[in-house]
Formats: C-alpha cells, sequence, structure tokens
C-alpha cells in the first residue's frame, strides 16, 4: 500500500457552489466526489502549477482532490495545497509497473471516482490503474508530446507510450485550441476532449507606468534547451552592446547541472554574466514579478499555454514571447505584448528596443490591456470550472 505524506482535512458531504462571474457557467451542486490526481513530482513547473492551483479551487465546486506522487522531490514541498492528501508511490525506474497496482489499491481503498493525470509518465501509470480500480481517466495536455524536448527518441517514446495510454482516456483536456486540434487530428473524438484554458490567480497591483533608468527584463521557467533562454542571451549581448541599460532577472532551476554549466559558459563568452541575476528555484513567482519591467519568454517550440505568461500578465508585466503553440491565445501581438519568430535573435532585439523607446507602444497601455485579459479569460475560477464540468460529465455517464 502506497505510503500517505500528508492528509487533506475532513469535508462536508455537500459544498455549496459559488458561480464564476467569467468563464465558463460553474456546474450544478453535487455531492463531494474524491479526485486523484497523478503527478510526477520531481519539478514544480507549468504542469505541477495547474495541479496545485486545481487543489485549491476545485473543493468549492464539489471535487476534494488527492496526489498520487511518482518522484516525491520537488513537489510535496513546493505545493500550496499542503491540505491536500499526498500519497507516495514511487517509481524505482522509468518503466516500473509495480506501483500500478498501488495505484489501482489506493483508488479503491480511498473511493476516488476519477483519476487525474498530467504527464505521459503519469498517463502510463494512472491508465493502468484506473481501468483495474474501475473508474474513468482524465487526461490534462500542456503541451505536444511529441515535440516537447530537443531529444527527438524521448520525444517518440513519449508519444507512442501516451498514444497506447490514452485507448483508456474518458476524456482529454487541453489547455489550448491548438493542441486540441492536435488531439482530434490523432484519431480522438470532438466530445472526448475539451479546451479548458489555464488559469492564474489575480493579483492586487496599482498601474504601471514605463521605467526610467535600468530597464529589469525577466525570464521564469525550468530551463532547458526548448525554452530558448540562449536567444535571450544573445539578444541581451545586443542590447548591452548598443547601449541599451538592461539586465536580466533569470528566475528558476536548470533541469540538469550539465545544461546550467553550459548556459552560463554562453553568458561568459558573450561578456553579459554581471547583466545577469540567476535565482534559482523560487515558490514566490509574483514577488519576483514585481522586480520585473519586461517578460521574456523566448521558447521554441512546445508550449501549451504557458503559466509564467499568465502570472506576467496578472502582475500588468507587458510580455514579449515566441509565436509558438499557445502562446498567441493569451497574447495578442501589439495588444498585451508582442510576438516573436522563435529562434530570431533580431526579432527577439527589436521588440524589446520597441517597448522601451515607449514610441509606437505605451507601456502603460500594454500592462492595463494585460491584467484585463488576463481576469476576463485566464483566472483559476474558470480553469477550475471547466475542469468541473468534464469531471461532472464523466460522472454523470457513469
Amino acid at each position: 500500500m502506497s505510503e500517505i505524506i500528508s492528509n487533506l482535512t475532513q469535508t462536508p458531504a455537500t459544498i455549496p457552489l459559488v458561480l464564476p462571474t467569467t468563464g465558463a457557467e460553474a456546474p450544478a451542486a453535487i455531492a463531494t466526489q474524491r479526485v486523484l490526481h497523478v503527478i510526477n513530482g520531481e519539478h514544480y513547473s507549468g504542469a505541477e502549477r495547474v495541479q496545485d492551483l486545481l487543489a485549491l479551487e476545485l473543493p468549492s465546486l464539489g471535487y476534494e482532490v488527492g496526489f498520487a506522487c511518482l518522484k516525491a522531490d520537488r513537489f510535496p514541498t513546493a505545493r500550496h495545497a499542503q491540505d491536500a492528501a499526498l500519497f507516495h508511490v514511487p517509481m524505482r525506474w522509468r518503466f516500473d509497473l509495480d506501483c500500478v497496482d498501488q495505484l489501482a489499491d489506493l483508488i479503491r481503498d480511498e473511493n476516488y471516482a476519477i483519476v487525474h493525470a498530467h504527464t505521459p509518465r503519469s498517463v502510463l501509470m494512472g491508465s493502468m490503474a484506473a481501468k483495474r480500480a474501475g473508474v474513468p481517466l482524465v487526461y490534462h495536455v500542456h503541451s505536444p508530446t511529441a515535440r516537447d524536448s530537443t531529444r527527438r527518441v524521448r520525444n517518440f517514446i513519449n508519444a507512442k507510450l501516451e498514444g497506447w495510454s490514452l485507448r483508456n482516456a474518458a476524456h482529454l483536456i487541453t489547455v489550448s485550441p491548438s493542441l486540441e486540434q492536435l488531439m482530434r487530428d490523432q484519431g480522438f473524438a470532438a466530445e472526448r476532449v475539451t479546451y479548458v484554458a489555464n488559469g492564474v490567480p489575480a493579483l492586487d497591483v496599482g498601474q504601471r507606468e514605463q521605467p526610467s533608468g535600468t530597464w529589469t527584463l525577466g525570464m521564469a521557467a525550468l530551463f532547458r534547451p526548448r525554452k530558448g533562454v540562449e536567444v535571450l542571451l544573445e539578444t541581451l549581448a545586443a542590447l548591452c552592446s548598443q547601449g541599451a541599460d538592461v539586465h536580466l532577472r533569470a528566475v528558476g532551476p536548470f533541469e540538469t547541472p550539465e545544461y546550467e554549466h553550459e548556459v552560463k559558459q554562453l553568458a561568459e563568452r558573450l561578456g553579459i554574466s554581471g547583466a545577469i541575476t540567476w535565482t534559482g528555484f523560487v515558490d514566490d513567482v509574483p514577488a519576483e514579478l514585481e522586480q520585473i519591467d519586461l517578460f521574456i519568454l523566448p521558447s521554441l517550440f512546445g508550449e501549451g499555454l504557458p503559466m509564467v505568461v499568465l502570472e506576467a500578465m496578472a502582475a500588468g508585466v507587458p510580455v514579449v514571447a515566441s509565436h509558438v503553440e499557445g502562446v498567441p491565445e493569451a497574447i495578442r501581438h501589439r495588444q498585451d505584448g508582442l510576438l516573436v519568430e522563435p529562434a530570431s535573435v533580431s526579432q527577439l532585439t527589436l521588440a524589446i528596443e520597441e517597448i522601451m523607446a515607449g514610441k509606437s507602444l505605451d507601456y502603460a497601455t500594454l500592462s492595463e490591456s494585460a491584467k484585463l485579459r488576463h481576469s476576463k479569460h485566464f483566472s483559476t475560477r474558470a480553469m477550475a470550472t471547466g475542469v468541473a464540468n468534464v469531471y461532472q460529465k464523466l460522472l454523470n455517464n457513469k
């Protein structure tokens, strides 16, 4: 039997619902149901933030969330939903199937009505366990698995395993319309796929004005090759060589020590190490955004709907980002920020220079537009309501 790490406090049999002011309509009041989110656990990045925020919001919609953690590394201590039950179901190696029985026992013993997986590894385990326990499986598609990283063989294997696992999926949730279309193109019927935009909490921030003096550029990510940090470093070098008063605040951990060494060596070769602050992992992204004037996400590919972009919008920080996957669903070009072609140092440099110049684009207007768009379309309430509607549909059809 899996090891329980922390328990969710007892909840009443029925929870009254509060209708959201924006987004999808909330489901009708139902008896509280328990949903088990299967999570990798070694990182605390975009997908993990989604699960964490859902655990905080879904109880008010009638769903109690628990976590089954396959690799109890970063997530157990970084999560904000500390009251949610978290079970350690360890995977000793990549294809360790012994934990399937543990997961199935956990689902039955704890009366979970739905299993919700978020990554190829978690859906491989979760799909088999859900089938054995006789409960429906929901899979959350956060990015295109076949092009999720620079490792082609790994992408191929993960995509094949994901496709095999999804034979047992009752429903798919995608975080962008492009991913919704991708899953339909892969043969999933339209009625089995629902687009639910990611959401982040609103922030109580005042009006931002165009900075004077040094501009702090910011990037927040789990730094890995597809995030394009090398493009940003070359852009920073170009800006500095032209006399721009800029500093980069790079927020987040590196995927591996080897990649960290490679990136920092590039910064040294470009002569910009002194213009960069590397923060490492932080658990208070809003506090970091207060120190940033312009948010940059130079991803090369593989994004769904990046949580960090939504967090920047909620903080009123204008965004310059690559035109990849779901990013244009959040950022409207020249309204909430600027979109550039991926891997283009020249376009990224010109976009940053245009906002800094403050002539054709008004900084304060971009800031207010981003905040308003977040509040209308990308709140945590709207995200949780969309997910709850999928849950209710599955339970009604059982």
